[in-house]
């Protein structure tokens, strides 16, 4: 009779203290990492085939019109939209007012503030200068100036960063008249670094403008 006591108040206990163990108690707040009365915590962690893949593939643009886009806009602005230089040159492209006006657009702030406004603003300029520099397109394409394969989209990031007379220029001394812009940029680093994309669907429009609406 005494070793069943003892059995069943042995077992009691064991219950109990594996109870408590499973008994929640409140959380820790730290100062570091505080979450409110009204918020919760919510992760989530990889499953194990997620856990095992490691090389992500990430969008890739290549050697595409929007590769030149977004090669351009880095190299120009980081890509944002409403940067003013120290030039006062504006936006994803760094554009001067003195363009903008030239396709038709006049307020630097709605300029600024419209990212449609400035591709479409990217997207004209470049017509622009594809018919100012037909020409030298036709006659330079596939050369080798300065050590440096000339190519079309090579040959308007130079008109961008220069504009359509220093790249005549460059080109037709042979490379001998060289460009910086005034951050030191030279003229032959952005043939180099914008050459084999993409920009055949452009069409070469001296007047082309941007419509506002």
């Amino acid at each position: 009779m005494i070793k069943k006591c003892y059995f069943f108040a042995g077992l009691i206990v064991s219950v109990a203290f594996i109870t408590l163990g499973f008994t929640s108690k409140e959380s820790e707040k730290n100062s570091w990492f505080y979450v409110g009365e009204d918020e919760e915590i919510i992760c989530t962690v990889p499953t194990q085939d997620e856990s095992q893949y490691v090389n992500l593939e990430l969008p890739y643009t290549g050697k595409s019109y929007t590769g030149f886009k977004q090669a351009i806009a880095i190299r120009e602005s980081q890509g944002q939209y409403k940067l003013v230089n120290s030039f006062g040159y504006m936006g994803k492209y760094q554009f001067g007012m003195s363009a903008l006006r030239s396709i038709g657009i006049k307020s630097k702030v709605e300029f600024l503030n419209s990212p449609r406004l400035q591709e479409k603003a990217f997207k004209a300029l470049l017509s622009i200068n594809k018919a100012q520099l037909a020409a030298e397109i036709e006659k330079f394409e596939g050369k080798i100036i300065n050590g440096v394969k000339i190519t079309e989209s090579g040959i308007l990031a130079a008109a961008h960063l220069g504009g359509a007379g220093s790249v005549k220029s460059y080109l037709n001394s042979n490379g001998r008249r060289k460009f910086k812009d005034g951050f030191g940029t030279s003229m032959k680093s952005y043939f180099k670094l914008f050459g084999g994309y993409d920009t055949s669907h452009i069409i070469a429009n001296m007047n082309a403008k941007v419509k506002l609406n």
